[in-house]
């Protein structure tokens, strides 16, 4: 959605549709989101209110209504859902759709994408822009370029001639420590990349990085969406991520949070009383390139240690050497619930184990609270 907190909040007060108009905090806040008119000022999300002050004199500030932000979010969801229901919801106001299995129904990828925008402009009274590819990460630069309140559709075919003349900037989650160091080393365009050769891209950027964006620049990631529940809809997955205090190489601090975000999910699971099979380990770099890793277990778990053995094991066959990372996360998916399945004995395993371990430490949390058993590596 365009300007979505600012669209929304301006909905209750059109007579400031023209004027410069931020949401967010007062005094030493910071901005939530700014319209069109603000943005002109150099006015931009994350932007503290002080300096916004000093750019735009007569800025206009609204409060957050976040119980309303969220209501719209849910109502646009739900629109999305009517189309497809492969959506995946990156924030309040973005999604991705996977648009293959409506095509019949509804028509091609930009008749879809128009109908959604007049749905969503009718019922809830704001805009969004869609970008139409056949990747997510071009499709999330179409997006950008089709703002505000327009269609960008990227045929196969024009992936490149689309792409390559783009500021290196452009590229999805290439952030300004990433741009930098690639224009130190003389790649100013997307075209540039796209162009390196691979070694000397991995030379510059490191090994996983260097191969992600040489991707990115010929708009042939595989990035697969991973579809969210609507709000009627038994969770089909549980996860939890971290964000470091600061950004971290460091194997056995990555491992021990790895630890922690696996004993949280289960947790979890064992008190919903479901199982699942599908492990995914998340990673996101310094330069907020986010990437995952599924391992499928041969029997479903709700075991805190196999959880989180299988995510190390993912997190070491990334070989990282000197990327940093900025937050980590745990998921596992397919989840049904633990009275439809019966768990195989595995010749040799011990009657009594991890498992039995994971109950004990239930117990003793809803007896004395969260922190009263934890795992030795995290006390």
């Amino acid at each position: 959605m365009d300007a979505f907190f600012a669209s929304v909040a301006l909905r209750e007060r059109p007579d400031l549709v023209d004027q410069p108009v931020v949401v967010g905090g007062s005094g030493r806040g910071v901005v939530l989101a700014a319209n069109y008119v603000a943005r002109g000022y150099g006015i931009r999300s994350a932007l503290p209110m002080a300096r916004v002050r000093r750019l735009c004199p007569h800025v206009v500030v609204l409060a957050p209504d976040y119980a309303t932000f969220a209501g719209v979010s849910a109502s646009v969801m739900e629109t999305f859902r009517d189309v497809t229901p492969v959506v995946e919801a990156m924030s309040l106001d973005e999604a991705f759709l996977d648009v293959r299995g409506a095509t019949r129904r509804l028509g091609e990828p930009r008749e879809i994408a128009e109908r959604l925008r007049a749905t969503i402009h009718d019922e809830q009274g704001i805009t969004c822009s869609v970008g139409v590819a056949a990747s997510v990460s071009v499709a999330k630069v179409a997006s950008r370029r089709a703002k505000p309140d327009g269609v960008v559709v990227v045929p196969p075919a024009e992936v490149a001639s689309f792409l390559h003349p783009l500021d290196v900037g452009e590229l999805f989650g290439v952030g300004e420590k990433t741009r930098t160091v690639l224009r130190r080393a003389g790649l100013l365009t997307v075209g540039d990349v796209a162009h390196t050769p691979l070694p000397t891209l991995q030379q510059t950027l490191g090994r996983h990085l260097g191969r992600h964006l040489h991707q990115l620049a010929w708009g042939t990631d595989r990035s697969e969406l991973s579809a969210t529940p609507g709000p009627h809809e038994p969770e089909r997955s549980m996860g939890a991520d971290e964000t470091f205090a600061r950004d971290t190489a460091d194997r056995e601090v990555v491992v021990r949070e790895l630890l922690r975000l696996s004993a949280r999910v289960t947790g979890r699971m064992r008190a919903a009383g479901v199982v699942g099979r599908t492990i995914t380990l998340r990673v996101r770099f310094a330069d907020f390139t986010t990437i995952t890793r599924s391992r499928t277990m041969p029997e479903v778990t709700d075991v805190t240690v196999e959880v989180h053995r299988a995510v190390t094991r993912l997190y070491d066959a990334l070989r990282l050497r000197r990327e940093r990372l900025r937050l980590v996360g745990v998921r596992v998916e397919g989840l049904v619930p633990r009275a439809m399945v019966q768990r195989q004995l595995v010749l040799g395993e011990p009657e009594h184990g991890w498992a039995e371990a994971d109950r004990a430490v239930d117990r003793a949390t809803r007896r004395f609270g969260a922190a009263a058993v934890r795992p030795a590596s995290l006390v």
